[in-house]
């Protein structure tokens, strides 16, 4: 792959420190979440994976309903991110809830969805290793 662009961060102490990128664009203080024994005051990385899957999947979204010539720019995707515990590490577990306008129908919809589920990088990324669930709100 011959990249076109490449996002560069640098994180400190973990869960527990900051990450920041190279352009600082992004400076933020990280925390553990409560549920993993952290104080839950910053943000954490299965909160920036989600921001990320979501927006990525939403302009993969967008790019397949433009070759289809049907408009979704008012649709929305939220990712959930799970951790949990596999053996002696960790995992991660995604749903991708897509909210399409009503103008769009179901099967046109499911079709999109899935050829977006294709094309979107976080969805290559993931794909065989972390568990993405796709529902059509």
């Amino acid at each position: 792959m011959d990249a076109l662009y490449t996002a560069v961060a640098t994180a400190t102490h973990g869960r527990d420190g900051r990450a920041v990128t190279s352009d600082g664009k992004l400076d933020l203080g990280l925390s553990a979440p409560v549920e993993l024994g952290g104080n839950g005051e910053g943000t954490n990385p299965e909160q920036l994976f989600a921001a990320g899957y979501a927006a990525c999947f939403g302009s993969a979204l967008g790019l397949v309903g433009r070759a289809a010539k049907v408009d979704v720019s008012d649709a929305a995707v939220t990712a959930e991110v799970g951790i949990g515990k596999q053996g002696e590490g960790f995992a991660l577990a995604v749903t991708l809830r897509v909210e399409l306008p009503d103008t769009v129908d179901r099967e046109t919809g499911r079709k999109l969805v899935e050829q977006a589920h294709q094309v979107c990088p976080y969805s290559n990324a993931t794909r065989g290793n972390v568990p993405v669930e796709l529902v059509i709100e």
